[in-house]
C-alpha cells in the first residue's frame, strides 16, 4: 500500500493527466494537422499518378499483351500439332491400305503358285497313274498269256496222269480256249 503522502502526490499527478488531451485530439493542433494531411496527400497522389501507377500500368499491359501472345502462338502450335496427326493418322491409313492391297496380292500370288503347283502334281499324278496302269494290263495280260500257258501244260499232264492218254499243247490250248469262252 502506498504511503498518505504518496497518495497524494498520486492522486494530483493524476488529476493533472486528466487535464492534458492526447496530441492528435488536441483541438489547438488541427490546423496544421490538417495542413499537412494535405500536403502529405498531395504529395502522394502526384507520385503514385506520375510514377508508380504508370509503371504499374505498363506491367500489367505488356503482361496482358505477353498472355495474349503466348495464347496466339499456343492456337497455332495447336494448329499445327492437329495437322500434323491429321497427316499422320492420313498416311497410317495409306500405309495400313497399302500393306492389304500388299498382302491381297501376295495372297493371290500365293495362290495362284499353289494353284499351279497342284495342277501340275495332278498332272504327273495322271500320267504316273496311266502309266501304271498301263504296265498294270501289260502284267495282267502278260499274266493271263501265261495262265493260258500254264493250263494248257497242267491239262495235258491232267490228262497223262488221269486217262494216260498223250494229249499234245496245241490240242490242250485249243481245250483250254474252248472252255475259256
Amino acid at each position: 500500500m502506498l504511503a498518505p503522502e504518496s497518495q497524494s502526490e498520486y492522486a494530483e499527478g493524476a488529476g493533472h493527466a486528466a487535464e492534458a488531451a492526447f496530441p492528435p485530439f488536441d483541438p489547438t493542433y488541427f490546423a496544421s494537422q490538417l495542413f499537412w494531411l494535405a500536403i502529405s496527400f498531395i504529395v502522394l497522389y502526384v507520385l503514385l499518378s506520375r510514377f508508380v501507377l504508370p509503371r504499374i500500368g505498363g506491367a500489367i499491359e505488356e503482361r496482358r499483351d505477353r498472355i495474349a501472345d503466348d495464347l496466339d502462338t499456343a492456337a497455332q502450335l495447336k494448329a499445327q500439332a492437329d495437322e500434323t496427326v491429321r497427316a499422320y493418322e492420313k498416311s497410317l491409313a495409306d500405309a495400313r491400305a497399302k500393306a492389304h492391297s500388299v498382302a491381297a496380292e501376295a495372297k493371290a500370288a500365293a495362290d495362284a503358285e499353289v494353284a499351279e503347283a497342284i495342277r501340275k502334281a495332278d498332272a504327273e499324278l495322271e500320267a504316273k497313274l496311266a502309266e501304271s496302269e498301263d504296265r498294270i494290263r501289260a502284267s495282267r495280260d502278260a499274266a493271263l498269256g501265261e495262265v493260258r500257258t500254264i493250263a494248257a501244260d497242267t491239262a495235258v499232264v491232267a490228262v497223262e496222269h488221269l486217262a494216260g492218254l498223250e494229249v499234245s499243247e496245241d490240242d490242250a490250248a485249243k481245250a483250254v480256249d474252248a472252255v475259256k469262252e
